[in-house]
C-alpha cells in the first residue's frame, strides 16, 4: 500500500508538472521526503502529509482515503486482517474486560488509552492512531452500519481512564447509546464471578455472507480465529456472557449511577430479581421474544 500511495503521488505530481522540490515547498517538507514517499522508503507518510499532498495535487481525497491502508502496514498481519473484516461486518458482538471498545470511545478516552502503548513513537504517532480509531467509528453513522452489541465488564465502568472528567464524558456517551437502535450495551457485574474470557476481550464478527470470524485480544497480543468450529465455540462463549450480563435497561442504570459518582447506589440486583424484571418486560411487550437479557426484538432474529 505504501508503494501504491507513492506511485499515485508520483503520477499526480508529474501530471501537475511539479518537481519533487516544488511539491515539497507546497507541502512544507524537504524534497527528500517527497522522494521517500514516492519510493515507499523511510518513514510512512503521516495523515497530515497525506492531506497536504492531496490538497497540493488536487487529488480529490484519493490520497487521504489511501492513507489508513498505508498506516495499517505497521500493524501485525492478524491485526490488519481483523480491521479489514471489521469494515465489512454486518454485526459486531464484543465483550470487553478492561476498556471501552474502540467503536464507542470518546476522543479523550481513546487518546488516554493509546498514549500508554509500548510501541508508541511520539505525539505525532499518537494523534495518527487516535484519528484512525475515530475514523473507524464513522461507519456507525452510515446506511450500512453494523448491528453492534457490547458487553462490558463492570471493571470497565469503574476504572477512571484519563481521569474523572474524561471518564464521565465516556460514561455519558455509553449512556447515550440507549437512543441508538443499532447499538446495545450490557454490563457484566462482578457478582457473576469467573468466566472464560476474564483475561481480555472477545469479538465475533458476522460477515455479509453469514460467515463468522472471532478475535481475542490481551494487553499486548491478539489472535484472529477463522476456523468455523473454533468460531462457533467462541460465539457460544459470547452468548453465555451476554446471558449472564444485566439486561440493557439495568445496565444503563448502572452506567448512570457510576457516572454520577454514586458507586454505592449502583446496586446490582440478584439473579432472581433480574429474572423477575425480564418476565415483567416480556409481559409488557405482549409476549414478543427477549434477546440478550431483556431487550425486545420484534420478529426474526437477524444474522446467524
Amino acid at each position: 500500500m505504501a508503494a501504491l500511495f507513492g506511485a499515485r503521488v508520483r503520477r499526480l505530481r508529474t501530471a501537475a508538472g511539479l518537481t519533487q522540490a516544488e511539491l515539497g515547498d507546497r507541502t512544507h517538507v524537504v524534497s527528500t521526503r517527497i522522494t521517500q514517499v514516492e519510493r515507499a522508503s523511510g518513514a510512512k507518510p503521516t495523515r497530515e502529509l497525506a492531506r497536504a499532498l492531496d490538497s497540493a495535487l488536487g487529488a480529490d481525497e484519493l490520497l487521504v482515503e489511501l492513507w489508513p491502508y498505508v498506516y495499517r502496514e505497521a500493524f501485525p498481519d492478524w491485526s490488519r486482517k481483523f480491521m479489514e473484516y471489521s469494515e465489512r461486518a454486518v454485526a459486531v458482538r464484543e465483550y470487553a474486560a478492561h476498556l471501552v471498545p474502540g467503536l464507542l470511545q470518546t476522543e479523550d478516552y481513546a487518546r488516554a488509552v493509546l498514549s500508554v502503548g509500548r510501541t508508541l513513537g511520539g505525539k505525532e504517532q499518537l494523534e495518527e492512531r487516535v484519528a484512525l480509531r475515530l475514523g473507524r467509528q464513522e461507519r456507525l453513522g452510515t446506511s450500512d452500519r453494523p448491528e453492534l452489541w457490547v458487553v462490558l465488564d463492570e471493571a470497565v465502568l469503574r476504572r477512571p481512564v484519563g481521569g474523572q472528567a474524561v471518564m464521565r464524558e465516556q460514561l455519558a456517551l455509553l449512556f447515550g447509546t440507549a437512543a441508538e437502535p443499532h447499538i446495545t450495551v450490557q454490563v457484566l457485574p462482578f457478582d457473576q464471578g469467573e468466566h472464560d474470557v476474564m483475561g481480555g476481550s472477545l469479538t465475533v464478527l458476522t460477515m455479509p455472507d453469514g460467515s463468522e470470524i472471532a478475535y481475542t485480544e490481551g494487553a499486548h497480543f491478539g489472535q484472529l480465529i477463522e476456523d468455523p468450529d473454533e468460531v462457533r465455540s467462541f460465539a457460544l462463549t459470547y452468548d453465555r456472557l451476554r446471558a449472564a450480563a444485566l439486561p440493557p435497561l439495568m445496565s444503563l442504570d448502572m452506567i448512570r449511577s457510576v457516572m454520577e459518582d454514586n458507586h454505592r447506589g449502583a446496586k446490582v440486583p440478584s439473579r432472581s430479581e433480574r429474572r423477575r424484571l425480564a418476565q415483567e418486560q416480556l409481559q409488557q411487550s405482549g409476549g414478543r421474544q427477549l434477546r440478550g437479557g431483556g431487550r425486545r426484538v420484534p420478529g426474526r432474529r437477524p444474522g446467524p
